[in-house]
């Protein structure tokens, strides 16, 4: 009997009742998920035709029992996590992976901070919004969760049964569930997720750091309801969080990770950035202080600024002195660096962040912005160490438009300069990011 005839002989117990059978069956499997591996067509097709409706191929069939298996016991739940976290760079198989009841689970499972596959199961969330229609079930989809004042969080999503995670010691089944909208709850486990190393009780840390939602958010906001959502200022639900809060924009939340030393949250919460500097009618938002209360259309709710600038320069900021003139364009923040302090190390990261500035630049009232809070100053000596020649051309584009004249056509009409920078292919196109472990 050939390899691939035994392997295939393994599938039939991916949805066996023997937990230890399953378990065998899928460790023996899970290594051949890998894009190398020759015998990958037992989950992925061969050709472009693609898997069969409603369950009737080999790979579908696949492809759910592994779904299901997500919940089973830990060396299981583990391995078909990674499984589908290797398949999942085949767009075949992340339209059968784009099935609500799956997604709510993924997402639920996340956010429950017992979740022991709870990293792995933001990088399976990660890959399957590479896909549009993901993003969009994303941005609408609500979790049914149970208000738990007591505990944190102060809920508990009950779609996130399963073997690897518990639930709060005050959850009884008898309880009301209510349903809210997943995507703010998930901006609040990734910023949670960032404090798992901070001293605290046990009970009380995620199992995971969450750092690949940032690559699930970036995703999200390349489609215009995902930038919708990090551009519209949101209450806190006073069904689950008790009191709400004031309004305030999504996006900001995120700022604070734009020097993290996770390379793979830091990028993705640039990306995010970048991708909802796209919008030009929210350049004031995006600029303006939080001191100000500004509107971002289509919404009518006035918030705090989000005053992206400076998280934005930071990263670019080295340990250079300025003169007193520099020195004051400077926000707080950038002035009197310490000498310890380095640029951001990953050129495509920089690159990011310049190419954010030239979309900022493509409203004249954005322009004016980057002039006045010292975008040319960090820039300027930026340039001087620079190595990678993308980012340099990059730069030089970017300094060419801060310095040079407006013309009273530039002043009234936006569209000028975002022509001319499409034009020269200086305004990108994202790249989808596919993880394989």
């Amino acid at each position: 009997m050939s390899m691939e005839a035994q392997l295939e002989e393994l599938l039939q117990f991916l949805h066996g009742r023997n937990p230890q059978a399953r378990q065998v069956a899928l460790a023996n499997l899970v290594g051949h998920t890998a894009k190398e591996s020759l015998y990958r067509s037992l989950f992925v097709p061969r050709s472009s035709g693609g898997l069969k409706p409603k369950g009737e191929g080999k790979q579908a069939v696949v492809i759910r029992d592994l779904k299901l298996l997500c919940m089973d016991q830990p060396a299981t739940a583990h391995d078909a996590f990674r499984a589908l976290v290797n398949i999942s760079d085949n767009v075949q198989v992340i339209s059968h992976l784009i099935d609500t009841t799956f997604l709510i689970f993924l997402a639920s499972y996340i956010l429950n901070p017992t979740s022991v596959l709870a990293d792995l199961a933001c990088m399976l969330l990660s890959n399957i919004t590479v896909n549009p229609s993901a993003c969009s079930t994303l941005v609408m989809m609500k979790l049914p969760v149970i208000p738990l004042p007591k505990e944190k969080p102060p809920f508990y999503p009950t779609a996130s049964r399963s073997a690897t995670s518990n639930a709060p010691a005050s959850y009884r089944p008898s309880q009301q569930e209510i349903q809210v909208a997943a995507l703010p709850l998930l901006l609040d486990a990734f910023i949670d997720g960032a404090h798992v190393q901070v001293a605290g009780e046990t009970q009380e840390k995620r199992k995971g750091d969450l750092h690949f939602l940032s690559s699930v958010f970036a995703n999200i906001s390349a489609i215009p309801a995902g930038r919708t959502f990090f551009l519209t200022p949101l209450s806190p639900e006073p069904s689950v969080f008790g009191e709400g809060g004031r309004a305030e924009y999504m996006l900001a939340k995120l700022l604070a990770f734009t020097e993290h030393t996770d390379l793979i949250r830091r990028g993705g919460v640039l990306s995010t950035i970048k991708n909802c500097a796209f919008y030009a009618p929210a350049h004031r938002a995006l600029l303006s202080p939080e001191t100000v209360k500004v509107k971002c259309p289509p919404s009518e709710i006035p918030a705090p600024g989000i005053s992206i600038l400076p998280f934005l320069l930071l990263p670019l900021a080295g340990p250079e002195e300025f003169d007193l003139d520099d020195q004051e364009l400077l926000h707080p923040t950038l002035q009197f660096l310490p000498p310890t302090k380095s640029r951001e190390k990953d050129p495509v990261l920089r690159l990011t962040i310049i190419e954010s500035f030239l979309l900022l630049c493509t409203t004249h009232w954005g322009r004016e912005r980057l002039r006045e809070n010292g975008t040319y100053q960090i820039i300027r000596v930026m340039h001087e160490t620079e190595e990678d020649e993308k980012v340099i051309e990059h730069i030089d584009r970017l300094v060419n438009l801060l310095k040079r004249d407006e013309t009273e056509e530039t002043k009234k009409d936006d569209g000028i300069v975002a022509r001319e920078l499409a034009e020269e292919g200086l305004i990108p196109d994202d790249e989808d990011a596919i993880m394989e472990v």
